[in-house]
């Protein structure tokens, strides 16, 4: 793994070398290994071990120069400091990045958060003894052909010529499954599971192909729907999917492009069902794979994003938050250009007596939404409009029934104020933990 104290040691020497008086490094370097099977053999192993140096360094006019690198060794770094300052020439003379106002702030202590990672044989093992346990869970199950397991140390840092050094270490493990199914005269049906840890014993993977299986299962007898105007039932997955494909609503940088469906003013308006709150938490205890500080040395943190139904705040880097008179709050990529992107989407849980409106159990006529599909080709972002081919069940007296084909279209901002519940237990997922959501009145286009 990469040394970075003596890394920040050769970067301060070469800056000092070339006489640049002003400059910042955000750094990090990512050891993975990873298996995946397929039919009782291994299909790919692989391992990494990858680096990469962001460089920025301003002239004395003020105009700045970014540069990248994957070579850590002292010729290297001293090349991309010097290649920075000769880009910094032809730096933008408008909206100039400076360094983050809380690039020295106090950050969260998270403790030791690194593991060992386990040898290959052993990756591979365990993933040959699910992926069995998976295919003998039903006759009708017959592969499973996108499964993973993979371990990842991370190292990230950051410095600035103010003095401002920050360094941080992880380690987390994951895995899916995804099975599917063929029989005579049926469709294949599918379903899958995901899950996170600290380690590979952490791992809950028996949780995980169970899962997996048990959803698989329930599409193996499914219906046609008639088309019509439902109320939708989203998995914690499938609202934090939607969500993150409308993430502009919450992105000063989008919003000062003119490419969000908020605008300055919205600040402080309804958006949403008084029923939800929403915040950005990348340091929510189960987010394994938190990090304390963004690519500018901002610490990450809580930001309240819509507090019931209202718009209180936007992710910001320094540069949206300098224009728009904010603090930075931990969301900014550095690059040619500063990004800004959500961490970890955390929705809160709604009241009990909330949740005992709509109850699961006696639910009838309910369209339970589990995983959407093409989110990349059926948003349209800018406009806030989605028709989206999901996988899911209709809810008929408590019970569920697969549903063999259907889309779900609409308006994210009119979904969202149209949420009646928000269920008080949440769920961890791949992208933010959520409870399920139920909204009325969603167009579904069935077969029926």
């Amino acid at each position: 793994m990469m040394n970075t104290d003596s890394l920040i040691g050769q970067i301060k020497d070469a800056a000092s070398q070339l006489g640049v008086r002003k400059f910042d490094v955000y750094g990090a370097t990512v050891e993975s290994s990873r298996a995946e099977v397929n039919q009782g053999v291994p299909k790919q192993v692989s391992a990494s071990n990858r680096s990469s140096v962001m460089v920025r360094v301003w002239n004395s006019d003020g105009t700045v120069g970014v540069t990248s690198t994957t070579d850590t060794t002292p010729k290297g770094l001293e090349m991309a400091l010097q290649t920075a300052y000769e880009a910094s020439r032809f730096g933008a003379k408008e909206h100039v990045p400076d360094f983050s106002p809380l690039a020295a702030a106090p950050i969260e202590e998270m403790g030791d958060r690194t593991a060992s990672q386990a040898p290959m044989d052993q990756l591979v093992d365990t993933l040959l003894d699910a992926e069995r346990r998976l295919l003998d869970a039903h006759p009708a199950i017959v592969g499973v052909p996108y499964n993973g397991l993979s371990q990842r140390d991370l190292v990230r840092f950051y410095l600035n010529s103010e003095g401002a050094v920050r360094q941080e270490s992880l380690s987390y493990s994951s895995v899916y499954f995804y099975s599917k199914t063929e029989e005579e005269g049926k469709k294949p049906r599918s379903g899958g599971a995901y899950r996170l840890g600290r380690s590979l014993q952490q791992l809950d993977i028996e949780g995980c192909w169970q899962e997996a299986a048990e959803k698989t299962i329930s599409h193996i007898e499914y219906e046609k729907i008639k088309s019509g105007k439902y109320l939708v039932l989203f998995s914690p997955e499938a609202f934090l999917s939607i969500l993150g494909a409308f993430s502009n609503l919450f992105n000063a940088q989008s919003v000062l492009d003119n490419q969000s469906l908020s605008t300055i003013e919205s600040i402080g308006q309804a958006i949403a069902s008084p029923l939800l709150s929403v915040n950005d938490n990348e340091l929510h205890p189960k987010n394994i794979a938190a990090t304390t500080f963004d690519g500018e040395g901002t610490p990450t943190g809580k930001v309240p994003l819509i507090e019931k139904g209202v718009l209180t705040n936007f992710l910001h880097s320094s540069i949206t938050a300098r224009r728009m008179n904010a603090q930075p709050t931990g969301n900014a990529g550095i690059g040619a250009k500063v990004s800004v992107s959500p961490n970890f989407f955390c929705v809160a849980p709604g009241s009990g007596e909330n949740g005992d409106s709509y109850n699961i159990k006696t639910a009838d006529n309910v369209i339970w939404i589990d995983e959407l599909q093409a989110l990349h080709s059926g948003v349209q972002s800018l406009q806030g409009s989605f028709s989206l081919p999901f996988d899911g069940w209709m809810i008929k007296g408590g019970d569920r029934v697969s549903i063999e084909s259907a889309t779900v279209a609409g308006d994210i901002r009119q979904l969202l104020k149209s949420i009646v519940c928000v269920e008080p237990e949440v769920k961890l997922t791949d992208g933010g933990v959520s409870p399920r959501v139920w909204v009325e009145g969603l167009s579904i286009t069935g077969e029926g």
